[in-house]
């Protein structure tokens, strides 16, 4: 869906904005937004800027980084046992990195705010022929197949703010003894704007998003005239972008322009999602055109949304192969162009869930998924996620 936005209180303006759900009651929306308004922000300006000192040493190639969490969060795992499991579990993966390169390895996990998806469809048909609201996450509805409860929910903005605040306050006492470059950060999609824009604040710096410590705009969402890219040039969080096989050079460099004017080292990250089989063609262009601007851009390597697919019975999963492919390709492509390939952005779980398989695309067979636990995306449980981490390693 699409909606027209007027200016907002923190001053940025668009004329459209993507993959809003159908919030149908705008009073309630509007009551949501000056509470959200009132409410303290979430992250402060200080932690901001440690991530985006720690992320500068990624855009000089002399150091790592490791984006890792849920497809989508849960409410319900809003809970200190469960978060911990989490960090630790990033902890793990990041600190194979840093044992195998001698870097230092800054670990950002999609949680604190990770409640919102963009959907291809925003309507899905249910076994029995109904069409209902596709699922947009927990901040808009419920994944249950119930047409009053895929209602997209304006007060569900708040429950999200709350269980952010709580997973926060886990993340932060996981802090203690820890360097700043060696913490966990959070990250999620800057995808819902009643709710982005409402926790805009004012800093010694000027505007930050405290909903987050490193926002990105998806593939979906990163037209350089959108909403989306507007909300994060107004503010001076690290921001990242998805990169997709239909970006074009000049589209990857407007980007650069609008987000990092100032060619900050760290402010911005390039997330690329292409797909095993296109990312030969399509990032070298992109990766050069780039380069010749002189600007600095941390690249991440996201090898799991450009490889998914519906395996037979329907179940939707990812190939390890593909995703080693891609890194593979990624990694090369970066080296050929005297860039440098910073690290991975995964979809993954500690978690002992049966959702991405080994075996190539083309295989044939019944697959089995006995573990299928996600509620939107498939993830990597720990075995998974720890042979992509040393595939990577491997070839750095």
């Amino acid at each position: 869906m699409t909606m027209s936005l007027s200016t907002t209180s923190h001053g940025t303006t668009a004329t459209s904005a993507a993959q809003q759900p159908d919030w149908q009651d705008g009073d309630l929306l509007d009551h949501v937004r000056r509470r959200l308004r009132d409410l303290p922000g979430l992250t402060t300006e200080d932690e901001v800027g440690e991530l985006e000192r720690a992320l500068a040493g990624a855009a000089r190639g002399e150091a790592l980084v490791l984006q890792g969490g849920d497809c989508a969060e849960r409410f319900h795992d809003a809970v200190p046992d469960r978060v911990r499991r989490k960090l630790d579990h990033l902890q793990g993966l990041a600190s194979v990195l840093r044992a195998g390169t001698g870097l230092g390895v800054v670990p950002v996990g999609r949680m604190a705010g990770q409640y919102a998806k963009p959907r291809s469809d925003p309507y899905e048909t249910l076994p029995d022929g109904r069409r209902v609201p596709s699922y947009r996450g927990d901040a808009v509805n419920d994944p249950a197949a119930d047409p009053v409860l895929r209602a997209a929910d304006p007060t569900r903005l708040v429950d999200a703010y709350d269980c952010s605040r709580a997973v926060l306050g886990a993340v932060r006492a996981s802090w203690a003894g820890r360097q700043a470059g060696e913490r966990v950060y959070t990250a999620h999609e800057l995808l819902l704007l009643p709710y982005e824009e409402s926790l805009v604040r004012t800093g010694k710096r000027g505007d930050y998003a405290a909903s987050t410590h490193f926002g990105w705009i998806g593939a979906r969402t990163s037209a350089p005239d959108g909403a989306h890219v507007g909300l994060a040039a107004s503010v001076h969080n690290p921001v990242g972008v998805k990169i997709g096989p239909r970006t074009s050079p000049a589209h990857a460099v407007e980007l650069v322009r609008r987000l990092n004017p100032d060619a900050v080292p760290g402010r911005l990250t390039f997330i690329v999602r292409m797909g095993a089989e296109q990312l030969d063609s399509a990032l070298p262009p992109l990766v050069e055109a780039v380069a010749a601007g002189g600007i600095p851009v941390v690249w991440l390597s996201d090898p799991m949304h450009g490889n998914t697919y519906r395996a037979p019975g329907g179940a939707k999963t990812r190939s390890l192969s593909a995703m080693r492919a891609e890194t593979e390709a990624f990694v090369r492509v970066l080296r050929e162009h005297r860039q440098w390939p910073a690290g991975l952005h995964l979809e993954l779980t500690p978690d002992p869930v049966t959702e991405c398989v080994d075996v190539p695309e083309t295989a044939t067979g019944r697959l089995v998924f006995p573990h299928y636990r996600s509620v939107c995306d498939p993830r990597l449980n720990p075995a998974q996620a720890e042979q992509l981490v040393h595939a990577f390693l491997r070839l750095l």
